[in-house]
């Protein structure tokens, strides 16, 4: 069954005019092929006009649609010969971060990414995305095992933010995620992150410190959530809607900020409506931001990946 958003009331009782439409048809042998094609133009015409004019609040909740495609959906449709790697070799492994070796395209590749889950089961066997220091450290091993390889990595971001628990920061979270960027900006090797859902916070940034960083059309990236933001400033979460304005969150104002390198265009009313064609447009476009760095030696990438980050301090907006 399709999940409706708020503000996609309208769209839903359109579609479900036309499903009533059908049935008739399929019950009673009525031809209804008339009426349910200008249905169809009308409901496609209102899901037009409706994403064209989303607001910040509205692509936040989009982004967190709970049927667009995962990281592991990206890596079943473009990784060849996947092979996930486990552990961070201290403590234990965290299902959060999923990573390993494969084939993007017929490169040999190293893949990270945080998985939310596509059900509820899975939701709480990866945490709902959020990691701990575990998995920041699985990332890191994952990173440096790249590195001495040469292999190109590739990450996947879909997460709310680093896991807030008590035992986390008791085992090191911020330090975890520290030693996580490190990794990620001393790599010798290509990177490229791609945001695909919610870019949360150091959590994000962990797994993102990338050469390219891309970002879907109606991801966001934000140093919290909207909500977080809200609670903070007006002690009010009710405020998320103007947090998330304020924020500049979206993939257009990160990109008119110079804070990523490219937006990859959705299909119409989001990712989730289409996955085959959003995880298409994220194979080209990965590929195509991958390709031009492979000519690129170790310390020219570093080199570059380190001016990036510090001109990403210096563009951002607090």
């Amino acid at each position: 069954m399709r999940h409706f958003l708020d503000f996609e009331k309208p769209i839903a009782e359109l579609e479900g005019k036309i499903e009533e439409l059908r049935r008739t048809t399929d019950a009673g042998g009525i031809d209804v092929a008339d009426e349910v094609a200008k249905l169809r133009d009308k409901a496609q015409a209102l899901l037009k006009s409706t994403y064209a004019k989303l607001t910040p609040w509205q692509k936040a909740l989009v982004a967190r649609h709970p049927d667009r495609p995962k990281c592991l959906d990206y890596i079943r449709a473009h990784i060849e010969e996947w092979t996930p790697l486990a552990g961070d070799r201290a403590f234990a492994d965290d299902a959060a971060v999923v990573g390993g070796l494969g084939r993007f395209r017929g490169r040999a590749v190293a893949v990270l990414g945080t998985e939310k889950g596509a059900d509820t089961e899975s939701r709480v066997k990866h945490n709902f995305g959020m990691a701990r220091p575990e998995g920041y450290r699985k990332a890191r091993r994952i990173i440096e095992l790249a590195g001495r390889f040469g292999l190109p990595i590739l990450s996947f971001v879909d997460t709310a933010g680093a896991f807030p628990g008590i035992e986390a920061e008791a085992r090191g979270q911020a330090e975890a995620i520290a030693r996580s960027i490190e990794a990620c900006l001393e790599a010798p090797v290509p990177f490229v992150a791609t945001i695909i859902g919610e870019g949360g916070s150091g959590g994000a940034i962990a797994l993102a410190a990338a050469d390219r960083v891309l970002m879907l059309e109606h991801s966001i990236y934000s140093v919290i959530s909207p909500e977080g933001c809200a609670s903070i400033l007006w002690r009010d979460s009710a405020q998320a809607a103007t947090a998330a304005e304020a924020l500049k969150l979206t993939a257009e104002d990160l990109r008119r900020l110079n804070l990523i390198d490219a937006v990859v265009p959705e299909p119409m009313g989001g990712a989730h409506r289409d996955p085959d064609s959003a995880l298409k447009a994220v194979g080209d476009k990965v590929w195509e931001s991958l390709e031009p760095l492979l000519a690129h030696d170790g310390a020219t990438l570093r080199a570059r990946r380190r001016e990036k980050f510090l001109e990403m301090g210096r563009n951002s907006v607090v």
